[in-house]
């Protein structure tokens, strides 16, 4: 597909792309959202790296999770909520008094279809196959943070490296899998 014609295309239409593994299609998607959604993480949280992470902690989700987007909602929207539930599991996992309330409600969740639990396992697979390809001090902290749900804390513990070198790093790793999940064709 010709480069003007991912900019002219909807978002439903770039989405049906990047659901058949054009990975152009997404980087678009990308390009049109990942602003506003890091203004709204900055706002939440008045610190631009944590909002870059869960900027990207979001993209990753939305590509992973792309076959259970339905046209009842704009993308805008679906992916707002996907951002929100983001934030909600940051502050549920940050040892303050924070009222998860008062911050968002959480919708209700929804079970995939037999179909799009195949297509979310293939994309998990792309995923995993992603990690093979970046450094392997990465790929086990990646794999900490993403697969085995650690939070930031208990993986500078486990490792017995300092909170903010593991921010770093994550973010590091984080970009590197972005990188090599969107320029695969």
């Amino acid at each position: 597909m010709d480069l003007e014609k991912y900019i002219i295309a909807s978002d439903v239409e770039l989405i049906a792309l990047a659901a058949k593994g054009d990975d152009h299609a997404f980087e678009h998607l990308f390009m049109r959202y990942n602003e506003a959604i890091r203004h709204l993480f900055e706002q939440r949280l008045g610190d631009k790296d944590l909002a870059n992470d869960l900027m990207q902690e979001t993209f990753i989700k939305v590509y992973l999770h792309l076959a259970d987007y339905s046209e009842n909602y704009t993308f805008g929207q679906w992916i707002y909520t996907i951002a929100r539930n983001t934030l909600v599991d940051h502050l549920r996992r940050r040892p303050d008094d924070v009222s998860i309330d008062s911050k968002f409600i959480a919708p209700i969740a929804t079970t995939p279809s037999p179909e799009e639990s195949v297509i979310i396992n293939q994309r998990t697979a792309h995923f995993e196959a992603s990690l093979n390809e970046i450094p392997e001090d990465y790929r086990k902290i990646i794999e900490m943070r993403f697969l085995e749900e650690y939070s930031y804390e208990e993986i500078a513990e486990k490792l017995g490296r300092p909170l903010n070198t593991i921010k770093t790093q994550i973010r590091r790793a984080k970009a590197a899998v972005c990188k090599i999940i969107l320029d695969k064709e």
